[in-house]
């Protein structure tokens, strides 16, 4: 995989590198990214609030706030709420029916409520994770098919932008084929007019988890805990190429080797594959 992508050539020749990557099989979004910076001391809050929201996904800042004194940071709220964005913290919490909505912001219906999922490419989800490494931190976007668990689409990143998930998702229908719903959060990427319109162009119903609600968007949740728990956590990368290269081959694992449970202990690809050829 690594002489494949060395292959790639920008500038030197008439095919574009979009064209290249197609041809070859790569992401283009692997060829350009490099970690994103802090200070140490945000480095080591920001890995200890990653770890621990895999543990405690309903602790609250306050909390949060509390046992980073005891462990010897002096860290401000304002300080800490910026990080806790960084690493997508949202903590879970029963939502009041007294709770009033923010009409400026562009929602859309929760669809998979006592929806029977019950073939490929019906419904997938999406979301972005925050994944450390070294000396910095990256974004991962990831593209689910919830029938089978799947993995058709992932890619990383050091910045999180609509632009960035449309040209995932735009790979990921070329590959596979358009699903009927994508369900994803109620994030800044996903409200945005370009990743809406996108959706209503391609004729993809729009499905969006209540606010507070991680698990409203659960398998894609397992896949972050089954990503960093098994590969991130074990293998700390340095740079955005030697992520990719270790997610391109965890991926690999998780599809076509990696038994799930509710599958009949049977790798994703199996489940996803036979439905997906036959349509």
């Amino acid at each position: 995989m690594k002489e494949r992508k060395t292959m790639i050539e920008k500038g030197v020749t008439e095919t574009s590198v979009r064209r290249q990557c197609g041809l070859l099989g790569v992401c283009r979004s692997g060829l350009y990214y490099t970690p994103s910076t802090e200070s140490e001391e945000n480095l080591q809050i920001l890995c200890f609030l990653d770890a621990q929201y895999l543990k405690t996904p309903f602790y609250g800042e306050r909390r949060l706030h509390s046992i980073l004194l005891q462990d010897g940071f002096r860290i401000n709220k304002k300080r800490l709420r910026r990080l806790m964005e960084v690493v997508r913290w949202r903590t879970l919490y029963p939502e009041r029916r007294t709770t009033v909505s923010d009409r400026k912001a562009l929602k859309y219906p929760y669809l998979l409520r006592d929806l029977n999922i019950e073939r490929s490419n019906q419904v997938w989800g999406i979301d972005i994770t925050y994944i450390p490494m070294k000396r910095g931190f990256m974004y991962l976007f990831a593209i689910i098919d919830l029938y089978s668990r799947y993995v058709v689409g992932w890619s990383v990143s050091n910045t999180m932008t609509a632009e960035w998930c449309m040209q995932t998702l735009e790979e990921a229908i070329v590959r596979h084929g358009k699903p009927d719903i994508i369900n994803s959060d109620q994030g800044s990427q996903f409200t945005s007019d370009c990743y809406v319109e996108f959706l209503k162009k391609n004729e993809i119903q729009i499905s969006m988890d209540g606010r507070g609600r991680a698990l409203d968007n659960v398998f894609i949740e397992r896949l972050w805990r089954s990503v960093k728990q098994e590969y991130v956590y074990l293998h700390p990368c340095e740079t955005g190429n030697e992520l990719w290269y270790g997610l391109n081959e965890y991926f690999r694992f998780y599809n076509r080797e990696r038994p799930h449970q509710s599958l009949d202990n049977l790798p994703p690809e199996k489940r996803y594959r036979p439905v997906a050829e036959a349509a």
